[in-house]
């Protein structure tokens, strides 16, 4: 007989796609991407509204969102290192319910300065989410299907991200933006309950006693130095900046002359939302089948695509483009996060956190730094330096289709 340091590890309990389990772990997985994004970008459209009530510039007015994905980013670490002494199921559902709360909380700040601090809270809070959803689903789903269940996560947030956008420009049209973050708040609340009901216990994960810093260092500093990883870090900091960029001043620039929109109609026109949840799951089963390596630069060049559309006078061209490089944008993150599961050999949490940490601070950083080329030249300097960045991008991954080319 072995003794039992010799022993082999016990083989992986995958879930299989289509089993009962696979379909609660994807509903659950779904609630939780909505929650997270629909309470994180809720006030993206309402940032014309904030900058006018507390009498702040448009740059300063991003803090809102901004400050929210910054210490989300330095959250996601932490949350990497908790992940591994706690159960990965409680850390999220917890994270959910103290965001939702936040949220409401936000509805009845007095001052701009309490509110920008109640936004970095609920984006720390946070934090609990992504890094460890993509683990769970990197350590649960067998490989076969992974792509297409990561695709399905995104969706989730895709679907949150525009729920959160579009009921709050209608709500702050109807009643007020108070109103409007409080009701997200609510519905935040529900999806948590959700959440929890339908997520089964993690079976190819067990917790860690103890605090090892030197572990959590290594295994840092080990994803660092893989050949893919840190090109994957860098696309995900690069296409998240560029989007959220877009995203946080299209409303400044669609609310003035010579569009004059008002915020019903700015929040109606983030239901372009939709072709990230298509985009998502296309992406997911299309790197399954054709490979991670030529359908993630594609995915670069219809972002590029979109944003040029953007330029061409009119509102449809204005729509059309927002609606490809929303496309193009899920159709890379959900790639690119999936991928990431899957260069890691180990640590999986650990890998999902320095990605998610480059990706929310290319939020952070990019989606405020845009501010100065709206104050110096308007939309089109804002779309010059989003291009600039996603040809940063394109060639991280034209890089990672010349590593994945010979074994892909």
């Amino acid at each position: 007989m072995q003794p039992l340091s010799a022993m082999p590890p016990p083989s992986p309990c995958w879930v299989e796609r289509g089993s009962p389990a696979y379909r609660r772990i994807s509903t659950a997985l779904f609630l939780a991407g909505f929650a997270t994004f629909s309470l994180l970008y809720c006030v993206q459209p309402l940032l014309p509204v904030l900058a006018k009530d507390f009498t702040v510039g448009p740059a300063e007015s991003s803090l809102a969102l901004s400050l929210s994905t910054g210490l989300l980013a330095l959250a996601i670490l932490g949350a990497a290192v908790v992940s591994e002494s706690l159960k990965r199921r409680s850390l999220m559902f917890g994270s959910v319910v103290a965001a939702s709360l936040l949220n409401i909380a936000v509805a009845v700040a007095p001052d701009w300065r309490l509110l920008l601090v109640l936004r970095a809270l609920e984006g720390f809070a946070l934090g609990g989410v992504p890094a460890v959803a993509m683990a769970y689903l990197a350590e649960e789903m067998a490989p076969k299907g992974l792509g297409l269940t990561m695709g399905l996560y995104i969706s989730g947030t895709a679907f949150g991200g525009m729920t959160g956008r579009v009921i709050t420009g209608i709500l702050a049209d109807a009643l007020s933006w108070r109103w409007a973050m409080a009701i997200l708040g609510l519905i935040g609340l529900a999806a948590a309950a959700g959440f929890i009901a339908l997520l089964p216990h993690s079976r190819n994960f067990t917790p860690k006693s103890g605090f090892d810093l030197r572990y959590h260092l290594r295994a840092w500093t080990g994803h660092l130095r893989g050949p893919a990883l840190p090109l994957l870090f860098a696309i995900g900091f690069l296409t998240m900046g560029a989007f959220v960029a877009v995203y946080n001043f299209v409303g400044f620039h669609l609310m003035g002359p010579p569009f004059g929109l008002n915020q019903s109609d700015l929040g109606l026109i983030f239901t372009v939302y939709i072709f990230g949840i298509v985009a998502s799951s296309a992406a997911g089963a299309a790197s399954d089948r054709f490979g991670r390596h030529l359908v993630l630069p594609t995915g670069i060049l219809v972002c590029g695509l979109g944003m040029v559309l953007t330029l061409v006078p009119g509102l449809s061209g204005m729509i059309a483009g927002i609606a490809l490089l929303t496309f193009g944008f899920f159709m890379t993150h959900a790639v690119a996060s999936g991928w990431v599961g899957r260069a890691a050999t180990q640590a999986k949490a650990h890998a999902s956190s320095l990605y998610l940490l480059a990706y929310y601070l290319g939020s952070s950083t990019a989606g405020s730094a845009a501010g100065w080329f709206w104050a110096e030249d308007g939309w089109p300097a804002v779309i010059g330096f989003t291009l600039a960045l996603e040809a940063l991008a394109l060639v991280a991954a034209l890089r990672l289709y010349q590593q994945a080319r010979p074994t892909v």
